[in-house]
Formats: C-alpha cells, sequence, structure tokens
C-alpha cells in the first residue's frame, strides 16, 4: 500500500522520458504523413494518373487521417487501449510497404488508407499520453507532443526528394523502417500507458481534472469558437507553409534557395512559439494565450504584404512566434471543457487541424491562379482578427478534483 501512495505521488510530477518519446513518435508519425503529397509526382508518372484520380488519393488520405480521428477518440475515451499506440503505427507501416509494392490504382487507394487511419488511431491517444505524462502542465506537454509532429512534417518531402524521387516507387519502403522505430517506441511506451491506467483505476487518480461548472449547450458553444479560432490560425499557416516562398520570389525577385532558407526561418520560429504558448498557457491562463496569439499576430499579418524584404522576414518570426502558441492553449482549453473525452477532443482538433490545412492551401492555391499571390497574403492577413470571438469564452475556474 505505501508503495502505491508513493506512486500516486509521482503521478503530479510531469514525466519527460514519455513526452520525449512520445514527442518523437509523433516526428516519425507526420514524417510518414508527410511522405503521401510528395509521392504524387511519381505515382502520376508511373500509373499515368489524372489529377482527379489524385484527388481520389487525397480524399481517400484526408478521410481516412482527418474524418476519422474523432470517432477513433470517442472509442478509446470508452475503451483506452495501452496496445493501440503500436498498433496504429503498424497500419502506417503496412501502407508504406503496400505502397512501394503496389502495381494497380485501388492499392494505392489501400495504402494510403491504411496511412491515414494509423494517423487517426494514433493522435487521439497520443495526446491523451501527454496529458497523463504532463504532472499538471497539460500545456507545456501538449506543446512538446506538438513539436515533434511540427518538425516530422517538413523532413518527409526532404526525404522522399533525396531517396525516392531518384531512385523510385519501390524505395518508399525505406521509411517503413521509420515505422517500425515508432512501433518499439510505442509499444514501451504502451506499458507506461497500462500501469498508469492501473494506477487510476487502483487510486482513483484524476490525472489533474479540473472540475468546471458549464451547461452542455456552454460547453458546445465554446468548442465551436475554439474550432473557428483553429479555422483562422491553420488557413493562415497554410498561407505561410505553401506559399510564402512564390511570396518572396513573386515582391523581391530571391532566388529559391534564399525564399526557402526565409521559410525554414519561418518554421524555427512556428516550433518555438509551439513550445512557450503551452508554458505561458500553464502560467498565465489559457484564454489569456489564446487572445495573444490569435488576436495578436494581427497587426503584423496586416502589415507585412506592404512591407520591404527585411522587414517581411522580422514581421514572418514574429508571427511564427506568435500565432504558434495558440494550438497548444486552444487543445488543453477544450481538454479542460470535456475533461473525460480526451480522445474524442483530440481528434476533433487535429482532424479538423489536417482538414483546415488541406483544404485551405487548395482554395489558396486557385485564389493565386485567378488574381495573384500577392492578393493572397492581402486578404489572409485579416484571419487573425477572427481572434476578437475569444471573448465569447468562458473564464473556466474550478478546482482540481
Amino acid at each position: 500500500m505505501e508503495n502505491l501512495q508513493t506512486k500516486a505521488i509521482d503521478t503530479t510530477k510531469i514525466v519527460y522520458h514519455i513526452l520525449f518519446m512520445i514527442s518523437f513518435s509523433h516526428f516519425l508519425n507526420d514524417l510518414i504523413q508527410s511522405t503521401i503529397p510528395s509521392l504524387y509526382p511519381i505515382l502520376k508518372g508511373e500509373f499515368r494518373l489524372s489529377f482527379a484520380q489524385i484527388g481520389i488519393i487525397t480524399l481517400v488520405f484526408q478521410l481516412t487521417a482527418s474524418i476519422l480521428q474523432p470517432f477513433v477518440g470517442i472509442y478509446t475515451d470508452k475503451k483506452p487501449n495501452p496496445r493501440s499506440l503500436a498498433i496504429g503505427m503498424g497500419l502506417s507501416m503496412a501502407g508504406l510497404l503496400l505502397l512501394a509494392a503496389a502495381h494497380q490504382y485501388y492499392v494505392i487507394l489501400i495504402a494510403v488508407g491504411l496511412i491515414g487511419m494509423g494517423s487517426s488511431v494514433f493522435h487521439p491517444e497520443a495526446s491523451r499520453v501527454a496529458q497523463m505524462a504532463s504532472g499538471g502542465q497539460k500545456g507545456l506537454a501538449q506543446s512538446i507532443f506538438q513539436v515533434g509532429g511540427n518538425s516530422g512534417s517538413p523532413i518527409g518531402p526532404l526525404l522522399v526528394a533525396l531517396i525516392v524521387l531518384p531512385l523510385g516507387q519501390g524505395y518508399v519502403g525505406l521509411f517503413a523502417i521509420a515505422a517500425f522505430i515508432g512501433i518499439i517506441l510505442l509499444w514501451r511506451i504502451g506499458n507506461w500507458y497500462a500501469e498508469r491506467l492501473s494506477l487510476k483505476k487502483s487510486t482513483k487518480h484524476s490525472d489533474n481534472m479540473i472540475n468546471i461548472q458549464l451547461s452542455r449547450k456552454k460547453v458546445i458553444f465554446s468548442i465551436t469558437i475554439l474550432l473557428a479560432l483553429v479555422f483562422s490560425k491553420y488557413i493562415y499557416l497554410a498561407s505561410m507553409t505553401n506559399y510564402f516562398t512564390f511570396f518572396l520570389i513573386d515582391k523581391f525577385h530571391i532566388s529559391v534557395k534564399d525564399s526557402q532558407l526565409y521559410l525554414f526561418i519561418f518554421l524555427a520560429a512556428v516550433a518555438v512559439g509551439t513550445i512557450l504558448g503551452g508554458k505561458l498557457g500553464d502560467k498565465y491562463g489559457r484564454k489569456k494565450i489564446i487572445w495573444i496569439s490569435i488576436l495578436g499576430a494581427a497587426p503584423f499579418t496586416l502589415c507585412l504584404p506592404y512591407l520591404p524584404l527585411f522587414w517581411t522576414i522580422i514581421f514572418a518570426v514574429l508571427i511564427g512566434l506568435i500565432i504558434a502558441s495558440a494550438f497548444s492553449a486552444i487543445l488543453v482549453y477544450a481538454t479542460d471543457l470535456m475533461p473525460n473525452k480526451i480522445g474524442l477532443v483530440a481528434g476533433l482538433f487535429f482532424g479538423f487541424m489536417f482538414g483546415m490545412g488541406g483544404i485551405g492551401s487548395a482554395v489558396l492555391g486557385a485564389v493565386a491562379d485567378d488574381t495573384s499571390i500577392g492578393f493572397v497574403f492581402k486578404i489572409c492577413a485579416f484571419l487573425p482578427l477572427m481572434g476578437i470571438i475569444t471573448a465569447f469564452l468562458p473564464n473556466i475556474k474550478g478546482h482540481k478534483k
């Protein structure tokens, strides 16, 4: 009994080695996910696909990787399974090996569907693990977890360019090595997860839940506000991550190499902002950080399309630092609203984030074709003004149960 009580005390401390392991697993997961769009030129040439067929591949991938996540979250909220993380990564590995060997179009669809399903299983349960390891510092824990994914997304296309483009489709199978490493890590995390679940049942431990007194209608309204804020954030980020290089080349006539360097600087600022947002949210309150991270970016986004090169880069860094701090604060705020539905909340917000990023990129590309890349940045500059709706969020007050 004494040993059990000692363990219960330990659950109030942040478990950094688990957080770093789950963050690195997030790195591997998002690296694998980001390879799919990068493979389109190879698949189009190899299988003589139309753009419509490429679109169907994207649809299958988005449906399984985005829309499926909330449903996985609902299931795992009711029946948490410590082995589901490794199983999800196993689905991704199976999809990669199938994609490497695919000789028919329908096999490609099955392969990307498996990879998308792997991501759908991973994100809700991995977010739950991050909160369980947070020791109450849920914003910091979510930020550490999120940085892993942010780092993995740009690495996937780079590896595809270096390995698969020159060597061919079959070498997609090499990415299965990353998935295998992920399975090993996630199996070890699953052991810790199982122990923590057992401890929670034995001690009625609540993982630092906040007891709030809000009606169901108010909770749903607040979740809707948070999703609208995610919409504004990720549509703007889509404009930067996908089209910032084109904007710089078009306006300042710089080289492709220089534009990529400036994009890297922006993405580095996003990574730093992600960490800062979680830590500051724990310290000063998540609603304050949501205010600052969305609405606070507006003065800089509104000015950016009209500045000279030097100040464009400075403002881009400031935008990255400020706006990237939003997601961790938003997600943890949402889980505070629905503390018994962490899987559902994580699945809903991660799925919505991916969906908005993909849709936003496509819509902005079409707008740029019809107008100009400069016009896209001028209209996107107004998106952070949506941060004003943060005023409708309730001030969460309560006590840890």
